[in-house]
């Protein structure tokens, strides 16, 4: 029997016994369910108690990680394996944080990790007490939404301004780059490769913009560190490196956090990668029936494959964190958007569900509706804040109220004599919530769900870590540039005649 096979033969029937079963009924029959069913790991508090299985559920899904060795497949991503088999690829982001690993290649890489930041280090002291006030970075996919949200959570607006440009739209160019001084602004080009279309078109963008600046204020972090050198003049001492090992939307750990650090400071950037590293002790160390990471991931997958969930939302209640589900799009589905599995056979069940997600209280007065009265039953994850850091104690308790209100009315939600008022309730959700937003709760957070992805992954029996979904489309791209520029003509004929709309503009 298959591993997905197993997952669905072992979960069919506690779904099908839990069915009709409510949250009230789960608390009445387990009395202390409020607080069995919640974890802490460093500044991280989760609540699974409004999830829809029972104890026997969750000792079946519990069993299925054991028979995964999902405990041997965390020590093999953290001893530097090379896990990622289509690419033949060590999977070490860890490393870049912590150093938990006796393996040889963990070691080194965490040796380079350091060295890494201590040039990165310098580079930020440089920048700090120069003229520039503003800085432009430039990426995109995992060169971006990373730091972007780390930048947007944790800025405070008294070191350098970061500013983001990824989309190749020109549009989003003239937005960015409209009120900076370019005597005052320096750039950063962050590409793994440096062959990204969209991230050289903009870098080129941005250095016509600098002028002569350029020369002296554009930086780049590249696994390919002789291309910017070749393609913009940039010299040695203004690249950093990334690695092979370490994957796009894995990176924001690496020299591609130099805007955080930027925008935060260095000591706020290591403090970043001290809380993901208090996550990757607990994780490695930890027996699974008390690990966050695998309490979310066996949650996931009953949602997925037990009840058949076909999406998932993420609803953190801190404005601050608005980005979170743009980041963890990227995360989750280009990790575990795949149909076959290591071995190159099909999956035969469900994998990801499509993640999506706003922030509250904005998205209570948009698609909350179809949450509650929709036909669909979307699992959320809800994510507070305890200690805020605004002027407003008013609005942070209306805030928690509404966090509260939420959860409790997915939960049970409210009969009525009147259709048209009733809430079915039934709605799973997972609280989590964080000390307070730092550098080192962030940290821990985005560590937990990268865990809680790669389980997931060894429960499906898939690679979480390559992403060859994302080639096809750009290689048409590129196929199809002549055919704008009038130089050849298409071939599909729905193209064309798309073209010919183009054209004709």
């Amino acid at each position: 029997m298959s591993l997905t096979e197993k997952i669905e033969s072992t979960l069919r029937p506690h779904a099908a016994r839990l069915r009709d079963t409510r949250t009230p009924e789960l608390l009445l029959a387990e009395p202390d369910r409020a607080r069995d069913l919640a974890l802490r790991a460093g500044p991280l508090y989760a609540n699974f108690a409004r999830q829809s299985y029972d104890r026997a559920a969750l000792e079946a899904l519990f069993g299925l990680l054991a028979d995964a060795d999902a405990k041997g497949r965390i020590r093999a991503q953290f001893d530097g394996e090379p896990i990622n088999l289509t690419e033949r690829r060590a999977v070490l982001h860890t490393a870049l944080r912590s150093d938990l690993s006796p393996a040889p290649a963990a070691r080194a890489a965490h040796q380079q990790a350091l060295e890494a930041r201590t040039r990165m280090r310098a580079l930020v002291e440089a920048l700090e007490g120069s003229e520039v006030t503003d800085v432009v970075s430039v990426g995109i996919g995992g060169s971006d939404l990373g730091p972007r949200l780390a930048v947007d959570a944790l800025a405070d607006g008294r070191r350098l301004r970061v500013h983001f440009l990824s989309n190749v739209d020109g549009h989003a160019a003239d937005r960015v780059l409209a009120g900076l001084d370019p005597r005052r602004t320096a750039g950063i080009l962050i590409s793994k490769t440096f062959s990204t279309q969209e991230t050289l078109l903009n870098g080129r963008v941005l250095a016509d913009w600098l002028g002569e600046a350029a020369a002296t204020r554009l930086y780049a972090v590249s696994a390919n560190v002789e291309r910017p050198a070749e393609v913009f003049g940039i010299p040695a001492e203004r690249i950093l490196p990334m690695w092979d090992w370490v994957g796009g939307r894995y990176s924001l750990w690496s020299a591609v956090g130099f805007p955080i650090a930027l925008a935060i400071g260095m000591d706020g950037f290591e403090a970043f990668l001290a809380g993901a590293a208090e996550i990757d002790a607990h994780v490695l160390q930890t027996p699974l029936e008390r690990n966050l990471a695998a309490w979310h991931a066996v949650t996931a997958i009953w949602n997925r494959n037990g009840l058949g969930h076909a999406t998932h939302a993420v609803l953190p209640y801190d404005d601050r964190l608005k980005l979170l589900s743009n980041y963890l799009q990227q995360l989750v589905m280009e990790s575990l958007g795949k149909s076959v599995r290591r071995d190159g056979s099909p999956v035969l069940d469900a994998t990801v569900p499509v993640w999506w997600g706003g922030v509250g209280t904005d998205t209570q007065h948009s698609f909350f509706q179809a949450l509650h009265q929709g036909t669909s039953v979307v699992p959320a994850d809800f994510i507070g804040v305890v200690r805020a850091d605004a002027t407003h104690p008013d609005n942070h308790r209306a805030l928690h109220a509404n966090l509260l209100a939420q959860t409790e009315a997915f939960a049970n939600g409210q009969a009525s004599e009147d259709p048209h008022r009733v809430y079915p309730g039934g709605r799973p959700t997972t609280t989590l919530l964080l000390d307070a937003l730092t550098p080192r709760s962030l940290g821990a957070l985005l560590a937990l769900y990268e865990h809680s992805v790669y389980l997931q992954s060894v429960l499906w029996g898939i690679n979480a870590f390559d992403q060859f979904g994302v080639e096809l489309g750009k290689q048409v791209a590129n196929r199809l540039l002549p055919a704008l520029a009038g130089e050849a003509e298409a071939e599909d004929p729905v193209t064309r005649e798309l073209l010919a709309q183009l054209r004709a503009g």
